[in-house]
């Protein structure tokens, strides 16, 4: 026993003088604190802030995106009447939604007015504004890559999915050019001197009525531009335009049918790629996988195409937001 001691006593002596020095450390470290009390707040409140709102806020991502969301909206008040308030919610909702995912992925988002623009007395051009809208996104923004389109009653439903990795990184495997399997409008399959080996520009769904521009991706490229000033031509748009039910949609359809060189720069998504339906659209076609959106299978965008027509717009973008906030809220969202 006594000659245990001595070594138990020189262990607790070390024992003590470790516990001083941490002692002292954390001492020294309060009082540093307290010395810095303001800038610590200050980084503490700048890096709370930055991670609560999203990076590319505060300037830590690019400030010159190379993707950019366009979000159709109707921030004036409506197209032919006055928005109710269950309108302005859906509009609220669709925003939010838009905006949290372009900070998520330091894209671009810009908010564009649909509102009624007549330029003739016997119409308006709602739907045709469209092509205006594109062309001036991309005058705002020159060094953007892609643009994506989307209209307001959309949803983004993965919001951990990038484009990059959903859509870009397998655009081949992913997207088709001929429309030998599915072709909803029975157009011709294929035009002379159409060579489908070049880069893809404008990346487009079909639904069960033809072509669906409520979701696309436009590039930024010299035949994009003229694409849009061929689309929007006065000419075209003037005899058309109280023809073509769909717009600026039979107005595109027309052009793929006929011209090579838009047909060669045009490829098809799969609709529930970035364009599901909820079960009230194509509702002939109800039971077809090709079209709906499939909770299990994590399905990107839905899109309550049509609602305002029969349907409850409000109620389907609660079903879907109601969904989209259970599976995405975070634990510690609770505390705040």
């Amino acid at each position: 026993m006594s000659s245990s001691m001595p070594y138990e006593a020189s262990l607790d002596e070390e024992k003590k003088r470790q516990f001083t020095k941490k002692f002292k450390l954390v001492d020294r470290i309060a009082a540093s604190i307290i010395r810095h009390k303001k800038l610590f707040l200050v980084l503490f409140s700048l890096l709370f802030v930055a991670f609560w709102f999203g990076f590319p806020q505060f300037g830590l991502w690019s400030k010159d995106p190379k993707i950019v969301i366009i979000l159709a909206v109707n921030e004036g008040g409506g197209v032919l009447k006055w928005k109710g308030e269950q309108e302005w919610e859906i509009e609220r909702i669709s925003i939010q939604n838009k905006r949290a995912y372009a900070k998520k992925h330091g894209y671009g988002l810009t908010l564009k007015d649909m509102h009624t623009a007549k330029r003739y007395s016997h119409e308006y051009r709602e739907g045709w504004q469209k092509v205006e809208v594109l062309r001036q996104t991309m005058r705002e923004f020159p060094n953007a890559e892609w643009f994506w389109w989307l209209d307001q009653e959309t949803l983004i439903m993965e919001p951990e999915k990038s484009l990059e990795s959903h859509i870009f990184k397998r655009l081949d495997s992913l997207s088709y050019r001929v429309l030998d399997e599915f072709n909803p409008l029975n157009l011709q399959l294929d035009l002379p001197y159409v060579d489908y080996t070049g880069d893809v520009d404008l990346l487009i769904t079909q639904d069960c009525g033809g072509f669906n521009l409520g979701s696309f991706l436009v590039k930024n490229s010299e035949w994009s531009k003229l694409l849009l000033d061929i689309w929007w031509d006065p000419v075209c748009y003037e005899q058309k335009h109280m023809i073509w039910e769909h717009r600026e949609q039979d107005a595109l359809e027309a052009l793929y049918a006929n011209e090579a060189w838009i047909r060669e720069k045009t490829a098809f998504l799969p609709l529930r790629s970035i364009n599901s339906f909820p079960p009230g659209a194509c509702s002939e076609f109800q039971g077809d996988s090709r079209f709906f959106y499939n909770e299990k299978e994590h399905d990107f965008v839905v899109n309550m195409a049509g609602c305002s027509f029969g349907r409850d717009c409000w109620g389907e973008m609660q079903n879907y937001g109601s969904l989209l906030e259970r599976r995405t809220t975070r634990w510690y969202r609770s505390f705040f």
